[in-house]
């Protein structure tokens, strides 16, 4: 990603790493036309703001698309061809679902119009957070903090018209709720469900989700409280880490929801030399669903050939530096693995790593960017990414060991990782 890691403008930061952001593999996919649709009327919104908005995100993709050609498109004639569905929308979610079906024709990963009804126009704001703010973040958060209310979610439609659980995040409102991945929640407080919108005003109060899981359906009460990404998801993977007792062995578990950003591999490092994951006997990498932004110099981690230091100072606190992990590994990746996490599990497959448990990646490797514009957030991917001289867009990254995802109705277990502990300890 070209800024998603580190938001500084270093073209070599750039190439480092394929822009995300997951979730979410859903998170950067253009809505379903199954989506529910709000009510079009919207007194805050005005026509001629929505044109300028669509004006503006056509011509940053005409001027930072990664390719020049436009994939093919004349550029021109498209933008004349939905510019009269922008002077008729009437509201911002209406306005964005034309922005989207236009940049849907570029065929490219990163590439959609965010906004603040959106869990990932909070998160995206935040991750390229620096760049943001050298180019105008104040307007959309006076005080320069990015949190929105919210349960710990990642979550979309999918086509199916109802908003499907495909993650939970540890140590969030929807894990403590129980909440699980397959769950569709259907409404909150008795209306209709909105990703953000349901929890305005109520953070700290119980919310009661309509919950459909399997054929049951279920009153889950929750209570949001006010997310900021970076904090939610760095929680998410120290919350995450567990022992896992299979076969007389200790196989450690963790889950990094978000790689963009160098804290979560000094999160994953610390875990591994002194936290709970120290002593195990293996590994399990779980880099589904979430954001990418991971850097390939991450598989260092398993480059058994370098030294660990630990030093120490004179109070006796100690520290880890250039930590090794010299064990066994499986990762985890599904369709929601993405952009700098598929660079990862192609090397961890390419090097022969460990065993790639589960199924294809999706294929989203390109560096991108955000822009606020208007009262949105554009992810646009502005540098083409090769990996080894391979191209992984539109390709990803296949397991070693095929296991597809379990059924919404099965409730808890989950195929992949029960396949993954019987791998590694030899069950």
């Amino acid at each position: 990603m070209k800024e998603a890691i580190d938001p500084s403008p270093s073209r070599r930061q750039v190439l480092r790493l394929a822009a995300m952001v997951t979730a979410c593999a859903v998170a950067a996919k253009a809505p379903s036309a199954a989506a529910p649709l709000k009510g079009e009327a919207n007194d805050s919104y005005a026509s001629a703001d929505g044109v300028a908005t669509f004006e503006s995100v056509w011509q940053t993709v005409r001027d930072r698309f990664y390719d020049p050609r436009h994939n093919g498109l004349d550029w021109p004639e498209v933008r004349e061809r939905y510019l009269p569905d922008v002077q008729r929308a009437a509201s911002l979610d209406s306005l964005a679902r034309v922005i989207n079906a236009m940049l849907s024709e570029l065929h490219a990963s990163h590439t959609r119009f965010y906004t603040p009804d959106e869990p990932e126009y909070y998160q995206l704001a935040d991750i390229f957070a620096g760049a943001l703010r050298r180019r105008g973040l104040h307007p959309a958060f006076p005080d320069g903090r990015i949190s929105y209310p919210g349960i710990g979610i990642i979550s979309g439609y999918e086509g199916t018209g109802r908003n499907a659980i495909t993650g939970v995040i540890d140590g969030t409102p929807a894990q403590e709720a129980g909440l699980r991945a397959g769950d569709e929640i259907i409404a909150a407080d008795g209306t209709a469900f909105e990703p953000v919108g349901s929890f305005q005003g109520k953070v700290g109060k119980a919310v009661v989700l309509e919950v459909h899981r399997g054929a049951s359906v279920l009153q889950i009460p929750v209570v949001p409280v006010d997310l900021e990404p970076t904090k939610m998801f760095l929680r998410g993977l120290e919350s995450s880490a567990r022992i896992i007792e299979s076969n007389g062995r200790r196989i450690g578990y963790v889950h990094v929801w978000c790689y963009a950003g160098s804290i979560y591999q000094r999160a994953l490092e610390a875990l591994l030399s002194q936290g709970a994951l120290k002593d195990a006997d293996a590994l399990i990498w779980d880099l589904r669903d979430g954001w990418g932004g991971a850097r390939p110099e991450y598989l260092d981690l398993f480059n058994a050939r370098a030294p660990t230091m630990q030093v120490t100072d004179k109070s006796g606190r100690s520290e880890f530096v250039n930590v090794k992990w010299r064990k066994p590994v499986a990762m985890l990746i599904n369709g929601g693995t993405r952009s700098g996490k598929e660079v990862l599990a192609y090397g961890f497959k390419k090097y022969r790593l460990g065993e790639l448990i589960g199924t294809r990646t999706e294929g989203a490797v390109l560096a991108a960017t955000a822009f606020l514009i208007g009262s949105g957030l554009l992810l646009l991917a502005v540098e083409d990414v090769l990996v080894d001289g391979e191209r992984l867009e539109g390709v990803g990254v296949t397991p070693t060991i095929e296991v597809p995802a379990g059924a919404a109705s099965a409730g808890a277990d989950d195929p992949q990782m029960s396949r993954a502990v019987a791998v590694l300890s030899g069950a």
